[in-house]
């Protein structure tokens, strides 16, 4: 079985997942329902769960006030949110699982077997640090991002991402340090994903870090050069937009 602590303080929202946990996932065991961080923090250390669906606003604070209180995480989480933008792709970056309310049987089902499968494999849960690193951090070029490889998550920072170029079903990622890492996720997925990190999509398959952009050649179309001397194409459905957040910087 795997012990289980909601912490969420709507009271309906506690009764409704623990009435779907009991209903679609059998082997998870809930073993208390808390309404706050200094509840949930309690809870945690006195029955030591497996995993924690964790709420991301609670009474002023936050599920990650509640990580930030904590010196190590030593359980699975998978958070509970409403529309929230920026935990969301805090989320995503760091490859954490998390639920939109109202929770969604089959997305509750799938997340459950993923940690399921982690729990299994005893993986490392170095993504819940990396996420608390995170959001410590205000410089946004100092976050870091999770890339799956075949060996498990790879952690980078953002800033040292020059660009990303879509391969078929893949993307490439090309590094400050002139290391390419492959990357089974098309582009429009690290288009989401690192869009609100000074990224921008200036070609059906180059999505390129702002900050690493040498000069622009308007000659040809329009070509930007990157610090690694990379010449990648603007397309004409791009341009203006392109040139209009060159002029802000």
């Amino acid at each position: 079985m795997i012990k289980t602590i909601i912490i969420d303080d709507e009271e309906k929202a506690r009764e409704n997942l623990c009435d779907l946990l009991e209903e679609y996932c059998p082997n998870v065991e809930v073993l208390a329902r808390e309404e706050n961080v200094k509840g949930g923090i309690a809870a945690i250390k006195r029955h030591k769960p497996d995993l924690v669906f964790l709420d991301v606003k609670m009474q002023g604070e936050t599920g990650f006030d509640l990580l930030d209180k904590l010196d190590k995480i030593n359980f699975e989480l998978i958070f509970a949110t409403a529309h929230d933008h920026y935990a969301i792709q805090a989320f995503k970056a760091c490859a954490i699982d998390y639920l939109m309310k109202p929770i969604n049987i089959e997305e509750l089902e799938i997340a459950v077997s993923k940690v399921s499968e982690k729990i299994s494999s005893e993986q490392p849960k170095l993504s819940y640090e990396i996420l608390k690193e995170n959001f410590k951090k205000k410089d946004l070029s100092q976050k870091k991002i999770a890339i799956p490889t075949s060996e498990g998550l790879l952690f980078i920072r953002i800033k040292d991402i020059i660009r990303c170029e879509a391969d078929g079903s893949y993307t490439q990622l090309y590094l400050s340090n002139g290391n390419k890492i492959t990357v089974s996720k098309i582009l429009k997925e690290y288009e989401e994903l690192l869009g609100d990190y000074n990224f921008l999509r200036v070609h059906q398959s180059h999505l390129i870090n702002m900050e690493h952009i040498k000069k622009y050649i308007s000659a040809k179309g329009g070509q930007v050069v990157m610090v690694d001397d990379t010449i990648v194409g603007v397309s004409r459905n791009y341009k203006e937009h392109f040139l209009s957040r060159m002029a802000e910087l």
